[in-house]
């Protein structure tokens, strides 16, 4: 059982003690530091709250809920609600913040507080370490009676739906046209109302909803990987699909399956809309370290100039702010389409794929034929508790010296087309490492020799 605390909120698993799980006093706790950090801002007394549809949920929800009411903060209550949704109704509200009730992929034991600003973005590290400060200082002071805040409860789907659909580049009437046939995969959560309802919007007629009903129990593991989605990709082969869509608990990423039931691959999801988005709006993309290159290929391609960010969604957002980036994500299927927000879209990214698509006139399958197909090897080197994993990195860095090295996040060795990359795990003794390459194989034996590098460095 497991309390992560991180600048970028608070996340952990149900029950156990105070202080090493989630439990209501942890709850209370950090809810009633981001509440006092939003109040030190001055930027209003309007707060935002929203989740996804796990089991714990409405528990979490009333006690982050009523903690922000007792420091007399007004509360506007998004209910059920996506990621994205309540990132757009921070501004819509003119809001102060937001907080999202929401572990995003993590299995049904887990939850979260995912903090916002005022713009409904995440907060930077810099405000991430005063909530943190502000939780164990002891030193939060309550509303008095008089004082206490409100609720208001909204539905901001049909706002973001609507803002979606009036994106240029979303072609409602172009798929309405071809008819699609589409498989929803919502892992019991938020996407099964928000998706479909999204479908229907955008002229869908004939929509296949598998595990759409938001009970919070989750029918698989809801990390939208390969090994987790037979059951739509069978579903799109039986039901003769065009296209499968599957999102995690909190609809912020999105994975396809093509109408052959094969995977179009979440590392693709950003590279197929960034296509779509460059023939049309030329400028800058970016991604993380650790996503494919492929996006870097297109995006050359296109006469335009890719650049890469630290992992974590708030690193991708400052890099394109600084480059004025007019696309870009992370290879979990993450897309971030500034024209609509700073913020990974699963709706938006749905949008755009099925206008691309639709323009195309080619059916999924051979949509993913026109774009490299790297392959991509993940694995993790697990240390002893202890371990001086920086002085690992160092050394990993200067035995591969003559190699083009980036390290803003870890160490990034590039081998021509191919790469590896090495992060520290923040939380627990371990080294992630991922490669990718036009072969599996070499993408499997460039990560097993860094095995190999590390074990040779710790005997």
């Amino acid at each position: 059982m497991t309390l992560i605390k991180s600048i970028s909120g608070i996340r952990g698993t149900l029950g156990g003690n105070v202080g090493e799980n989630l439990t209501p006093i942890d709850v209370v706790k950090y809810a009633a530091a981001y509440g006092a950090w939003v109040l030190s801002t001055q930027k209003g007394k309007k707060v935002v709250v929203g989740r996804d549809a796990r089991i714990s949920g409405p528990m979490v929800h009333e006690l982050v809920v009523n903690t922000l009411i007792a420091l007399g903060i007004d509360v506007v209550d998004a209910g059920l609600s996506t990621t994205p949704t309540v990132e757009m109704a921070v501004v819509e509200e003119s809001a102060a913040g937001g907080i999202i009730l929401t572990a995003s992929h993590n299995p049904k034991q887990w939850n979260a507080l995912k903090l916002l600003n005022d713009k409904g973005e995440f907060i930077s590290a810099a405000d991430g370490a005063m909530v943190l400060e502000l939780a164990e200082s002891n030193n939060i002071a309550f509303a008095s009676v008089d004082q206490l805040g409100t609720v208001t409860k909204k539905d901001f789907l049909p706002m973001h739906i609507q803002k979606i659909l009036d994106l240029p580049l979303v072609k409602r009437e172009v798929i309405a046209a071809q008819k699609f046939k589409i498989a929803v995969d919502a892992v019991n959560s938020v996407g099964g109302i928000a998706v479909p309802a999204l479908l229907k919007a955008l002229g869908v007629e004939e929509i296949e909803e598998i595990n759409c009903e938001p009970t919070g129990h989750f029918a698989h593991n809801p990390e939208p990987l390969p090994e987790h989605l037979g059951q739509i990709a069978s579903a799109v082969k039986s039901a003769k699909c065009d296209l499968g869509i599957v999102v995690d608990p909190d609809v912020d990423r999105l994975a396809l399956i093509c109408d052959d039931a094969e995977m179009f691959g979440e590392e693709y999801t950003l590279v197929a809309v960034a296509d779509y988005y460059l023939k049309h709006t030329p400028g800058p993309t970016v991604s993380n370290l650790s996503s494919t290159r492929a996006l870097r290929d297109i995006t050359e391609k296109a006469g335009q100039t890719y650049e890469a960010s630290a992992v974590g969604e708030v690193n991708v957002v400052e890099k394109m702010k600084e480059i004025g980036a007019v696309i870009g994500g992370e290879g979990n299927g993450g897309i971030i389409v500034p024209e609509l927000h700073y913020g990974r879209d699963a709706l938006a990214g749905i949008a755009l794929f099925l206008s691309h698509l639709a323009e195309t006139g080619l059916s999924a399958s051979a949509l993913r034929g026109t774009y490299p197909n790297y392959r991509m090897s993940k694995n993790k080197a697990e240390l002893q508790a202890g371990t001086d994993v920086d002085g690992i990195l160092e050394k990993i860095q200067k035995k591969y010296k003559k190699q083009p090295i980036n390290t803003i996040d870890g160490v990034k060795i590039e081998f021509d087309n191919d790469w590896v990359h090495l992060r520290k795990s923040n939380t627990e003794p371990i080294i992630r490492i991922y490669a990718e390459s036009d072969s599996i194989n070499t993408a499997e034996n460039l990560t097993r020799k860094i095995l190999q590098d590390i074990g040779d460095l710790l005997n």
